[in-house]
């Protein structure tokens, strides 16, 4: 093929990015809902994360979204802690690191009284979830 007729070549297709995190974490909430019907009726996700357009996400910011919240909420009181948060990471090695502002809001959720916990894939989520529901409930006093 000579020189010019490459030029007029079509580019190629960059790949569509493959969100394991959410795939992971979908799957997760698959198998809370067949194995823990209770826990998937509480459980919910903080749609925190995601490219935004700046005036959406200056609008979500005033509305009170905040950096590093975590990914997963479970609103169920057990073993002396007020309910369980999961920062959800892909699986190795497909894993994101914690970021700072993650890491923070971790540890003041462990401050106030909440497990807080980083899990890398479903199996690791779901290790951390069994775990937390072993405990015995936390009762209001």
């Amino acid at each position: 093929m000579p020189a010019t007729a490459r030029a007029y070549a079509a580019p190629r297709k960059r790949a569509t990015p493959i969100d394991r995190e959410g795939q992971e974490q979908a799957a997760l909430m698959r198998e809370l809902e067949l194995r823990f019907p209770a826990v998937a009726k509480l459980i919910y996700h903080v749609p925190n994360g995601g490219h935004r357009m700046k005036a959406v996400a200056a609008k979500l910011k005033a509305q009170g979204v905040k950096a590093g919240v975590p990914d997963l909420v479970l609103p169920m009181a057990r073993g002396g802690y007020f309910g369980l948060y999961i920062e959800f990471k892909a699986a190795p090695p497909f894993d994101a690191a914690v970021s700072a502002s993650q890491h923070g809001f971790i540890q003041a959720l462990n401050t106030q009284g909440y497990l807080a916990v980083v899990c890398r894939g479903q199996l690791d989520a779901m290790e951390a979830v069994q775990a937390y529901l072993q405990l015995p409930q936390t009762v209001a006093a």
